[in-house]
């Protein structure tokens, strides 16, 4: 049995509704910090009736790990021109080591490794140090995806709703990206906390998202992941995008793209068919973001998850009464299921900003962060961690994060993962800060 109609408009639930459903909302939050191919693994193994439905068995027909980057090794992509590529090569960022940081606390966990609150020994300056297992990433071949991460970074550090990336290094077992620490909170925690927002708080937050999306796009790269987990709020309260392992450079603005990747919630129509899809899948999961602001759960939710990619596929949009026209109406642009006809489609961010939801916001002063953010997180400083999970904050830091391991230590194998990081590590040149 579903719990569909009921979680699709937790607005209208009575308070008494909401308390029995709280424990199933923790736990449905909780396991959508699970990457898609663990969540596909797992699907995958099980005996469940999802994995016997038709449209499931169809999305799920994948070849595995290796056989598929045998497949693209076969067929690689056409290497970049040189003034696409960036590799600084091994030695760009010699002297940065983890010594050189006092590791506080844990603030966030993913598939390879975790999030650390960090302070700097010499200047005292504090940051978000992300440091991933090179073993893991390889075990998963997504070394891809992290040098795809450390490439867009590279190109995003000037935007104001994008996480900069400092500097990035490597020991023989780990990679080190140096962030912006942002402690406002990830979105996913403050919708969990008050399971929606009035919707002007939520087209504020949109409108910050799609100016970042928007720039993204400019530069020729497709997101792929949006969700609340990877939207933080800064410590005012302005909208911070983050993780771009998922990121897919290169693409022009009629080019496409086939990967599936994503989050099992937000996937696009075009994805779970496994068709080629376009920069509008970012505007499908913008539409998603926001249904889930203003409701609660993402739009086609079920805990069925063959219902719910039959959902996506298949259902009309349904959008309960109490949200303005203009909010619907962007909701059904958004969400238009063939992505030819997708709000964007023809003139990307511009179609999104010249939306009538939007026609409060000027954007000028939206991007020059000159517009009152409807929440402020009332941080005291970067010793507040109340608006991060304390599942995070209570985790003990590991030891061997700060240390670089031994060279006479290092076996071999650990030896041949370096090597498929090369040109990892980067250090900015002093125009950075011009």
């Amino acid at each position: 049995m579903t719990i569909a109609t009921e979680r699709e408009s937790p607005v209208l639930m009575t308070y008494s509704k909401t308390r029995g459903l709280g424990a199933l909302l923790t736990a449905f939050m909780k396991q959508r910090r699970m990457g898609l191919n663990d969540f596909i693994q797992r699907l995958a193994t099980s005996n469940s009736y999802a994995c016997k439905h038709p449209e499931v068995e169809s999305i799920l027909n994948l070849p595995p790990p290796q056989q598929e980057a045998e497949l693209m090794n076969a067929n690689p992509s056409p290497p970049p021109s040189p003034s696409q590529q960036i590799n600084l090569g091994p030695s760009s960022n010699p002297t940065a080591k983890p010594s050189d940081f006092h590791f506080l606390k844990v603030i966030g966990k993913g598939s390879f490794g975790k999030v650390l609150l960090a302070r700097h020994r010499n200047d005292d300056q504090f940051y978000a140090v992300k440091v991933l297992q090179k073993k893991a990433i390889l075990k998963k071949k997504e070394e891809k995806h992290i040098m795809s991460e450390r490439n867009v970074l590279l190109k995003n550090i000037k935007h104001p709703f994008l996480v900069g990336l400092h500097y990035s290094f490597q020991t023989a077992e780990k990679l080190y990206f140096v962030l912006d620490y942002i402690n406002g909170g990830e979105l996913f925690y403050h919708l969990q906390r008050e399971r929606c927002f009035l919707e002007p708080r939520a087209r504020f937050y949109t409108a910050e998202i799609a100016s970042a999306l928007g720039y993204l796009h400019s530069l020729n790269i497709v997101y792929r992941d949006l969700k609340p987990e990877n939207i933080l709020l800064d410590s005012q309260g302005h909208i911070i995008l983050t993780d771009f392992g998922l990121c897919k450079e290169n693409i022009e603005p009629n080019g496409t793209t086939s990967t599936f990747c994503g989050t099992p919630e937000y996937l696009a129509p075009e994805v779970l068919h496994k068709q080629p899809y376009d920069r509008t899948v970012d505007w499908w999961c913008l539409g998603a973001v926001l249904y889930e602001m203003l409701y609660g759960l993402p739009p086609f939710y079920s805990r069925n998850t063959a219902e719910m990619y039959d959902n996506i596929l298949n259902k009309p949009l349904q959008l309960k009464p109490n949200i303005s026209n203009a909010a619907k109406h962007i909701l059904e642009g958004l969400l238009q299921k063939d992505r030819t006809q997708r709000l964007g489609h023809t003139d990307d961010f511009e179609e999104i900003k010249n939306h009538v939801f939007f026609s409060p916001i000027n954007w000028d002063d939206l991007t020059a962060k000159k517009l009152t953010p409807p929440f402020n997180p009332n941080v005291t400083g970067p010793n507040d961690l109340r608006h991060f999970d304390p599942e995070f904050t209570d985790e003990p830091v590991p030891s061997s994060v700060g240390c670089s391991p031994d060279s006479s230590l290092i076996s071999a194998s650990i030896k041949e993962a370096a090597e498929a990081f090369l040109g990892f590590s980067y250090a900015p040149s002093m125009d950075s800060y011009l």
